[in-house]
């Protein structure tokens, strides 16, 4: 049984208690029958847990020691009452409350498709052996993906996150580690790059497939993002090969864009929840203007192509939004939607997000290189973006149930 989830107070250590343990097929009022039957005893409710799994529950009240004399006629109470309810009684003597948790609280997000016993076996026996003790295990969602939060006591969060995001790419699943508490919910911006992230394609891509020159293209952006490359040098050459392209294909390109599976979802679910959303890309605002419109979000940030005469110049105008760019786009959103850096979450997957992930309270790698990878908070190798979600700790149940509420 975890720490309190319900406590009436703190006990001495010393005062006798009882554990009330109620298994068997879950069904209405089995929660209430047993503390009618208990509240006949004048005893107290120090703590209680319950938990429903493919239809059978298990009930656990830890409470006060009844008085004098009333012990031996509380347990078979217990037990007459459970047998009248088809179900199984296990009573335990002992001392005091529940042990205190060990200082350090984290929550362990697995994501896994699927996700293997092996697996779990294997992030558990890690927890342990980082001196961790695993609280509460809750499913969050069965699909796209299967997740599941591992809540744990008795380490701190960073050397924990380091041993077991190692496991995670030898085990083919991704684990998130976030510090415990409000903290987690207080998380109140989300900033992402665009190109792979929010939309499965490469904006530069879609121009230059229009200008003949694509793969030309394709091979210094993969550079570029495998941090092979100075981004601003990539980005003038790369724009450089589209001089001359009228600018009808901007409407062109507009459309060509794919959204990543669940990002509308991932979108709309924060919003949702009062979360700020925005983008910021190393592509370009004749884009990124048209998805912000879109899709609702709050802020928006790339390079702009220069167009003069109806056609494209092949520069750019303004500020480069590179690597160091992102970070400081970051931080001019958290200013302006008035949230502290330390309650952003940012996503992307490419080198030039390296600096804006390091900055943010949660950095989330995406289905990305590596490197980027390695230097995350998280990851996520799955690709649903939606999936973002369960790091924050919402479950699908609450996607599905915003989705219903929003269409009555």
């Amino acid at each position: 049984m975890s720490a309190s989830q319900t406590s009436s107070s703190d006990i001495p250590a010393d005062v006798p208690t009882l554990l009330v343990k109620i298994f068997g097929k879950d069904r209405p009022g089995i929660t209430a029958g047993l503390f009618d039957t208990l509240a006949a005893y004048s005893v107290d409710v120090v703590d209680i847990e319950q938990v429903v799994t493919r239809g059978r529950m298990v009930l656990c009240a830890l409470v006060t020691e009844p008085p004098p004399g009333l012990e031996g006629d509380l347990r078979a109470t217990v037990h007459s009452w459970a047998e009248s309810m088809k179900m199984q009684a296990e009573i335990i003597s002992g001392l005091g409350d529940n042990r205190p948790r060990g200082l350090g609280r984290s929550l362990v997000t697995v994501l896994g498709h699927p996700l293997t016993a092996e697996a779990t076996a294997a992030i558990a026996a890690r927890i342990t052996q980082t001196g961790g003790n695993i609280d509460r295990i809750f499913r969050l969602a069965k699909y796209p993906v299967t997740a599941v939060e591992f809540a744990v006591s008795g380490v701190e969060t960073e050397p924990l996150r380091t041993a077991l995001v190692t496991d995670a790419a030898r085990l083919g699943i991704d684990v998130a580690v976030v510090a415990a508490g409000l903290y987690r919910r207080a998380q109140r911006l989300v900033v992402m790059d665009v190109d792979s992230t929010l939309i499965q394609d490469e904006v530069i891509e879609l121009f230059a497939a229009h200008a003949g020159c694509e793969d030309k293209v394709a091979e210094v952006t993969a550079a570029a993002m495998r941090g092979e490359l100075d981004f601003e040098q990539s980005l003038h050459a790369r724009v450089a090969l589209l001089e001359g392209l009228d600018v009808s294909v901007v409407d062109k390109v507009r459309s060509e864009v794919r959204l990543t599976p669940g990002a509308r979802t991932l979108i709309r679910t924060l919003k949702r929840l009062g979360y700020q959303v925005g983008v910021v890309s190393g592509g370009f605002t004749q884009v990124t203007d048209d998805l912000k419109e879109r899709l609702g979000l709050d802020f928006a940030h790339a390079n702009t192509l220069e167009i003069v005469d109806g056609r494209l110049t092949g520069k750019v105008t303004g500020e480069i939004v590179d690597r160091a760019g992102k970070a400081r786009l970051l931080r001019r959103f958290a200013a302006e939607a008035g949230v502290p850096l330390s309650q952003t979450v940012a996503i992307g997957d490419g080198a030039n997000d390296l600096d804006m992930l390091n900055a943010a309270g949660l950095g989330v790698a995406f289905n990305a290189k590596p490197v980027v990878r390695e230097a995350a908070h998280a990851a996520v190798n799955f690709p649903f973006l939606d999936t973002v979600l369960y790091l924050l700790g919402v479950t699908r149940e609450e996607v599905e149930a915003a989705d219903i509420l929003d269409v009555v």
